[in-house]
C-alpha cells in the first residue's frame, strides 16, 4: 500500500446534526459478520486480468458521468452527510462531488492514482491501496460518520469483504452511500456486472449491503431522465448512444440504525 499525506491522530468527531451514539464495544458480536458470499468465483472475473494498479497508473482528469448525474449525487450527499462529520470517499479520484457549501470535520480520499487524489481539493489526507488485493482499511472502528462510493462499486472483486469492513469503520449510525449508473471499464467491470442488466445490478449491490451483519434494509434511489420532452429525433439519437443522458442509480444503508434528522 502506498500511503500519501499521512492521516492525522484519531480524536473523535464535534456533536452534530444525525451523529449518534459512540461506537460501544459491547456491541453484538455478530456485527460485521459476512453471513454468505454474494459473487461466484466466475463472477469476479475482470476481461482484463492485468494489476488494477496499473490499469489506474495514468491519471484520467475526467469525470465518468455527465453533469446530471453529478448534479444528483452532490444533492444526495447534502441530504445524507452529516455536517461536521468524518467522511470517508472510497475508489475515488481528482473530484468528491461533495456539496460545496458543506463543511465537513474531515474529508479522507482513498484511490489508485496518486496524482488524481492529490488534486482533489475536499480531501484532508488520503491514501492508495488496490481493495481487490487487500480489503483492510487502516483505521479504527468507529471512526466516519460516512463512506461514500461513487461509481466503482462494479470493479471491486471482493464486495463482501470492502463492505464489512466499511461496516467497521462507521460509527453506529453512520451511512454508506454507493452510486453508479450504466458507464464502466468494461474490461474492468467483474463478471457478475458486466453481463448483468440495470435491474440485477441493482439487486446485487443490495445484497452485498445485506450480506454482512448489522446493515439496515438497503434503500435504492432510481433518478432516470424523462424521455417525455425529447423529440423524436432525439429519441431515435438516444437509442444509438448519442445524445444521452446517464441515468443515477444509488444504494444506500446504515450501521445498525438510520438517524432521525433534526430538521
Amino acid at each position: 500500500m502506498l500511503a500519501v499525506r499521512l492521516h492525522p491522530a484519531f480524536s473523535p468527531s464535534k456533536k452534530h446534526n444525525n451523529s449518534p451514539v459512540r461506537c460501544d464495544a459491547t456491541r453484538p458480536p455478530n456485527v460485521g459478520r459476512i453471513k454468505r458470499l454474494v459473487l461466484t468465483p466466475e463472477g469476479r472475473t475482470k476481461l482484463n486480468s492485468t494489476p488494477d494498479r496499473d490499469f489506474y497508473s495514468f491519471p484520467r482528469f475526467v469525470k465518468h458521468v455527465d453533469d446530471g448525474f453529478l448534479t444528483e449525487l452532490t444533492k444526495l450527499y447534502e441530504e445524507r452527510l452529516p455536517p461536521g462529520g468524518d467522511v470517508l470517499d472510497i475508489m475515488s479520484s481528482w473530484v468528491s462531488h461533495l456539496p460545496p457549501e458543506v463543511k465537513y470535520r474531515r474529508v479522507v480520499g482513498h484511490g489508485l492514482n496518486a496524482q488524481e487524489l492529490a488534486r482533489n481539493p475536499r480531501f484532508e489526507s488520503f491514501f492508495v491501496k488496490d481493495l481487490n488485493r487487500e480489503q483492510e482499511l487502516a483505521f479504527e472502528s468507529c471512526s466516519f460518520d460516512a463512506v461514500v462510493c461513487a461509481v466503482s462499486v462494479q470493479y471491486m472483486q471482493w464486495p463482501e469483504k470492502v463492505f464489512a469492513e466499511v461496516l467497521r469503520i462507521l460509527k453506529p449510525g453512520g451511512v454508506f452511500i454507493i452510486s453508479f449508473s450504466d458507464r464502466m471499464f468494461y474490461e474492468k467491470a467483474i463478471t457478475a456486472w458486466r453481463d448483468g442488466t440495470t435491474y440485477s445490478r441493482i439487486q446485487l449491490v443490495v445484497q452485498y449491503f445485506q450480506c454482512v451483519e448489522g446493515f439496515t434494509e438497503a434503500e435504492v434511489i432510481k433518478r432516470i431522465p424523462g424521455q417525455e420532452r425529447r423529440s423524436l429525433l432525439q429519441s431515435i439519437a438516444g437509442l444509438l448512444g448519442y445524445s444521452r443522458s446517464d441515468p443515477f442509480y444509488a444504494v444506500v444503508a446504515y450501521r445498525n440504525f438510520k438517524p432521525i434528522s433534526d430538521s
